[in-house]
């Protein structure tokens, strides 16, 4: 299989270089005044210059998700006569590294993940966007935490082009309205309304983390958001995604202690969990949130990513059955940061066409045609929130619009032996009572590579 998909990718990466394209070589010319601070490689193909160029692509998009890309870039090749050639793969992580080292890099990679791509920014391999993107219009795009995330090393490795949002917490909206229950904005009053539906006899919140052999993910991502909203983004980053072994906060660091011990204080807080703390460990994550949709509710808080809708019951309508809003900050030291996950494109040689692509994922018209279908969120500031199909997506986009900072899934940027290994298991061995909390963050922090 991997021997396949890197003859593929160099063949097309051959094509591309020699300027072979599969499409026709006519453009119509961008629209004019759609894209403002443009790079001379993205004017050069909106007046036509580059048509019958060819940019290869290779990344985790497969299925519907392929033919969302495929749509959203169809008028920009329209546009320039540039055919962006994408390459999806389920096996993406598994031949990524060594379709590059061998010397087959498509034009561009998208990574699902950071830490995929700074092995090999560390090798040399990736070409620094500095280099040719817009620093004016890159500021004015996106928001600071998303060009600090692209940074690895001593380059800007990539652009952040479409995201999903994990601060998220979902409740039963009619429900919740009867009983008399107000939207939380702050901690402060998320606490008080937890012992307000303790107090009316309910089950504040409803958390699952079994996941097979995966058990304890979600009790990550609810770690990572104590994180945030405990500590600096300086901490958060050496705790997930450090630049060196001199730089790392450990597990057993204060800091990240006092971080586990507030979300204990939520989850293990007397009738706050639906079930109480013996069964965190054994729900199903994708079951956990049921309860909200039962009558009475048998809670009335979820936290988790948007992707969780595809658990809830059939036939449940977002904004009657079920809403959400945003899991307020703690400290207001540290603002309203917003967890997510998303996709980030390097580019591995550097041509006009290449560039002026990248140029073009630096905007939101590269998302529209997949907002308007859903299944994606823009991180640019140029994305109007009329362009999203969804009501529930256009309520999560400006929900992160108000955010003051973003970062990335601290679990998967971390080596896989700790952000898929003994962090689930560690925090798990801690909810269900089989250790301390010490013990759980001392052996969570025994596994982190020594090299």
């Amino acid at each position: 299989m991997k021997r396949v998909l890197i003859l593929a990718l160099a063949a097309a990466v051959l094509l591309s270089l020699m300027g072979v394209s599969m499409v026709g070589a006519q453009a119509s010319g961008c629209p004019e005044g759609l894209f403002s601070m443009m790079s001379a490689e993205l004017e050069s193909a909106c007046s036509g210059e580059l048509a019958g160029t060819v940019v290869t692509m290779f990344g985790p998009f497969t299925d519907e998700d392929e033919v969302k890309f495929n749509t959203s870039v169809a008028e920009f090749e329209g546009w320039t006569g540039i055919d962006i050639q994408y390459t999806g793969t389920k096996e993406f992580e598994a031949v990524v590294r060594p379709t590059v080292e061998s010397g087959a890099a498509p034009d561009i990679i998208d990574f699902p993940q950071p830490g995929l791509l700074k092995g090999l920014v560390d090798g040399g391999y990736v070409i620094d966007t500095d280099t040719f993107l817009n620093a004016e219009w890159m500021q004015q795009n996106y928001l600071q935490s998303w060009l600090d995330m692209a940074r690895i090393g001593d380059i800007s490795a990539g652009i952040w082009a479409r995201f999903n949002a994990k601060s998220l917490v979902w409740y039963p909206k009619a429900a919740f309205e009867a009983a008399g229950y107000a939207v939380p904005t702050t901690w402060e009053e998320l606490i008080a309304l937890s012992d307000q539906i303790v107090a009316d006899g309910g089950a504040p919140w409803c958390v699952g983390i079994e996941s097979g052999a995966a058990t304890g993910w979600p009790a990550t991502d609810w770690m990572e958001e104590f994180m945030l909203r405990t500590t600096s983004l300086e901490n958060y980053d050496n705790w997930s995604f450090p630049a060196d072994a001199a730089s790392r906060l450990p597990f057993t660091s204060p800091e990240v202690k006092a971080a586990a011990e507030q979300l204990g204080a939520l989850w293990f807080a007397e009738n706050y969990v639906m079930g109480g703390r013996q069964a965190i460990a054994g729900t199903f994550f994708g079951d956990a949130p049921r309860p909200m949709f039962d009558n009475p509710p048998g809670c009335y808080m979820h936290k988790q990513g948007n992707f969780i809708t595809s658990f809830f019951p059939e036939g449940a309508v977002a904004g009657e059955d079920y809403s959400v809003f945003y899991l307020p900050g703690i400290d207001p030291a540290y603002g309203s940061p917003f967890l997510v996950a998303g996709d980030i494109y390097a580019m591995f040689n550097d041509r006009p066409e290449v560039r002026a692509v990248m140029d073009f994922f630096t905007r939101g018209e590269s998302l529209k045609a997949w907002l308007a279908t859903g299944g994606a969120l823009s991180p640019h500031n140029d994305t109007p929130l009329e362009w999203y199909g969804s009501e529930l997506e256009r309520e999560i986009a400006s929900l992160v619009a108000g955010a003051t900072s973003v970062r990335f899934d601290g679990s998967d940027l971390q080596p896989g032996a700790v952000g898929a290994g003994s962090f689930w298991k560690g925090m798990t061995d801690w909810i269900s009572g089989t250790v301390d909390l010490d013990t759980a963050l001392a052996e969570i922090d025994a596994a982190w590579p020594t090299e």
